[in-house]
């Protein structure tokens, strides 16, 4: 029986990654090439014309040839659950084509068999920052109508191959952070200082029909299957009490909350349509469209959250480092190493907001510590991590996740970001750490690419195996 302060006995506890981080052989088997092939800095960098060797994403961290080590290592910890991409330039290589790619199917049918051999749940990303590279300089990415087609026959590809094996699904990874870096998120070739504002969002508007068009698809082919959206998270403060910081901070949000608005309510918010009429915007919307966004809501809410943030309309700006979402820096906030505002409430603050606001079961499906980790001789001998500060970290979020279960709403899942270590989306180092599991792969490509258990993995474990009574308050 679960008291008001425990975890749900069928919580999900696991970790997540995405394929072009992790998984490597970028030319594998068929495989095309994709927006992150050729952003050897990630978004701090310029883009090259084609894979240069300095781009760690292009080996990842072998998860292509080692899936079968790697999943053996998150069943040790325990995990209930496995957040994974798909890279859809391994199924369909320049996007566009109108039959799969058979040996990019069936890698993830094995992936797929591991997952069951231990009694893993899959959760599945159909698109994680991987727009087929083709995709992209032909159509200008989701810039172009017809990539509502190219998505869906991709989407009704994996839910007829993996439907029956695949429960919960997640569209779009982050759909918000199209706003912020358009080539990784969305695929439009167009340099972001060239972009058009009207081109931006007939963007968005042609990611969220796919979306929910997905959403049909998956219905269509099994009632069972559960769709959600996924948000990049991030909670604004007013800087100030004065009223126009508040209001700065509510509209911030509101840049979010638009994607699960839509998502969610199946329609766009009117505050959003306001911005669009300030704007001169006026969208190519179909009455097909308007159906579809109506007919086809998410079953579930899914996240990333990695830290709050804050807004003002009446202070010196002092912008947040390393931020994707922008915002001010919190003065009442310690930082990670890459400049990230630790706040473990905020987590808190987003689940009670998100279920308060949409009704909708939540998952979250990233969350985590970046660091530079040092390999030491653990006790016994064999190398380790000594991450307290990560151990701190997460323990301190689940608290919140827990609190919030307290309040009453609905939380699924935990799905830890980069439960192995791997590349960075933002920067494409190795050297920004997340995982319990480390990775012998240095910044200059250099290493064995072993993997050793940090401490932070016997600690998931325990918090796992306990169902999260482990954690101190």
């Amino acid at each position: 029986m679960n008291t008001p302060t425990t975890f749900p006995d069928n919580f999900l506890w696991g970790g997540a990654l995405a394929a072009n981080q992790y998984e490597g052989a970028y030319d594998a088997d068929g495989k095309g090439l994709s927006v992150q092939d050729v952003m050897p800095q990630g978004i701090v960098g310029p883009r090259t014309e084609a894979p240069t060797p300095d781009n760690l994403k292009l080996v990842g961290i072998d998860f292509y040839h080692r899936y079968k080590e790697d999943i053996a290592l998150l069943a040790e910890m325990g995990f209930k659950v496995f957040r994974f991409s798909i890279a859809w330039s391994r199924i369909f290589p320049n996007g566009d084509e109108t039959e799969p790619n058979e040996a990019g199917l069936a890698f993830y049918d094995r992936v797929l068999d591991e997952l069951e051999k231990y009694g893993i749940e899959p959760l599945v990303t159909i698109s994680h920052y991987e727009t087929p590279l083709h995709l992209t300089k032909t159509y200008n990415g989701w810039a172009d109508r017809r990539m509502i087609g190219f998505f869906e026959r991709y989407a009704r590809t994996l839910f007829e191959r993996y439907g029956k094996r695949v429960k919960y699904w997640l569209t779009f990874n982050e759909i918000n952070s199209v706003l912020h870096e358009p080539f990784m998120s969305g695929g439009i070739n167009t340099p972001k200082e060239e972009l058009s504002e009207q081109d931006l969002y007939q963007a968005i508007h042609h990611e969220l029909v796919a979306s929910a068009s997905a959403t049909r698809i998956a219905h269509e082919v099994s009632p069972e299957l559960q769709v959600g959206c996924m948000i990049l998270a991030i909670p604004f403060y007013p800087l100030t009490p004065d009223p126009r910081d508040v209001w700065a901070a509510k509209q911030a949000e509101r840049d979010n909350y638009t994607f699960g608005d839509v998502h969610v309510r199946g329609a766009y918010p009117g505050y959003f349509l306001r911005k669009l009429r300030d704007k001169g915007i006026e969208l190519d919307i179909t009455e097909a469209d308007r159906r579809t966004l109506a007919e086809h809501t998410v079953d579930f809410v899914s996240f990333s959250y990695y830290m709050s943030s804050c807004e003002t309309a009446t202070q010196q700006r002092e912008a947040s480092g390393g931020n994707l979402m922008g915002g001010v820096v919190n003065p009442t906030l310690e930082v990670s190493q890459w400049g990230w505002a630790i706040d473990p409430r905020g987590l808190r603050t987003i689940l009670n907001d998100y279920w308060d606001r949409w009704g909708k079961p939540l998952f979250i499906v990233e969350n985590g510590l970046g660091a530079r980790d040092e390999l030491v001789t653990g006790p016994d001998g064999t190398p380790t991590v000594a991450d307290d500060y990560r151990i701190d970290y997460m323990n301190d979020h689940l608290v919140q996740v827990r609190e919030a279960i307290a309040d009453g709403v609905q939380v699924i899942g935990y799905t830890s970001w980069g439960c192995i270590d791997c590349v960075s989306a933002s920067t494409a180092q190795m050297s920004k750490r997340y995982g319990f599991i480390y990775v012998d792969r240095n910044d200059d490509g250099t290493g064995t690419l072993e993997r050793y258990r940090k401490q932070s993995f016997g600690w998931y474990r325990d918090v796992i195996a306990s169902n999260g009574a482990s954690l101190k308050a």
